[in-house]
């Protein structure tokens, strides 16, 4: 389902639609009286016949329609803003960046159901994705495309390298795995806090328990090339991944019409190793640029504005 944004939009732009249509006819009619009139008189009388009555609140209402609908064209059909609230994309998206999604990449859809009207192109490996969360349709995430339909993805649960084999659903097998290279990991200024909870007097308390520093390592997808972020100090239990049925542990094959998502900051990031993969008609669109960025943590105030982060997404 659409979220209520647009369909505020959407009734917006009804019912203003409504009292436009309505007031136009009566401006046209009033043209048409008037025209005649001076035909028959000989006589030009200005402003002969006015709309009686006409509602000033009504009648402002109706000259917001051109607005609303402009609005509801460019964000249901061609470009969405979002905002970034954690930092499961970084480093390639910080909390506070603004971005811009286009809305026309991989189909134009019909924006209540998301029914695709019109297909334009299909998504592609590496490119970063806005969608609605499977598991709840009223969630938009973001994060990177890295299996396409018919692949074949193992994760190495100890070096957190991916092995894929592309297409392997139609071919059966695996004819050459895809080419995917790690640069040697090197330390980053991004931190991740360790929180711990103390309850002291029925009182809980949040304590910074330690701030560990991320390794930053170039990903060669395929010859699209991204920084990730890792945490080598932390490590999941291989029970949270997501276990696809008749699949060994960590491996993964993609259904048709579906793809598998990774955010790039891969040790802070709820993505398809834990609850699956995105159908296609869950995908809202493209990110293509920054175009405004809020220099903020989580869940705190801006303090400032990185003006250097504003431009496209690589």
């Amino acid at each position: 389902m659409a979220n209520i944004l647009t369909i505020f939009l959407l009734i917006s732009t009804l019912v203003t639609g409504i009292f436009w249509i309505f007031y136009r006819v009566k401006d046209v009619k009033n043209y048409l009286i008037n025209k005649k009139i001076f035909k028959n008189n000989h006589l030009y009388q200005k402003n002969i016949i006015k709309l009686k009555d006409r509602i000033y609140f009504f009648d402002s209402l109706a000259s917001f329609f051109p607005i609303f609908l402009i609005i509801f064209i460019v964000r249901s059909f061609i470009y969405e803003p979002f905002q970034i609230p954690s930092g499961s994309m970084m480093p390639t998206l910080l909390v506070g960046d603004f971005i811009l999604v286009e809305k026309f990449s991989y189909g134009i859809k019909e924006p209540i159901t998301h029914k695709t009207l019109i297909k334009t192109s299909k998504p592609k490996r590496g490119d970063i994705v806005v969608f609605k969360n499977p598991k709840d349709h009223n969630t938009d995430y973001i994060k990177r495309i890295i299996g396409l339909p018919g692949d074949k993805i193992k994760y190495d649960f100890n070096s957190k390298h991916m092995h894929i084999c592309a297409n392997y659903l139609n071919k059966k097998k695996c004819q050459g795995e895809l080419l995917i290279n790690y640069s040697n990991p090197k330390t980053s200024n991004f931190i991740q806090k360790i929180y711990f909870f103390n309850k002291e007097n029925t009182i809980e308390e949040k304590k910074i328990y330690n701030s560990l520093y991320f390794n930053i390592v170039e990903e060669n997808l395929n010859n699209v090339k991204h920084n990730i972020l890792l945490l080598n100090e932390m490590k999941n239990s291989k029970k949270d991944y997501f276990q696809q049925e008749n699949m060994p542990k960590l491996t993964w094959i993609v259904p048709k019409g579906e793809y598998f998502m990774m955010g790039d900051n891969r040790d802070n990031s709820l993505d398809s190793r834990y609850w699956g993969f995105v159908p296609e008609k869950n995908l809202v669109g493209k990110a293509i640029k920054i175009w405004m960025s809020f220099d903020k943590n989580e869940n705190e105030w801006p303090t400032g504005i990185r003006i250097n982060r504003i431009g496209n997404i690589y």
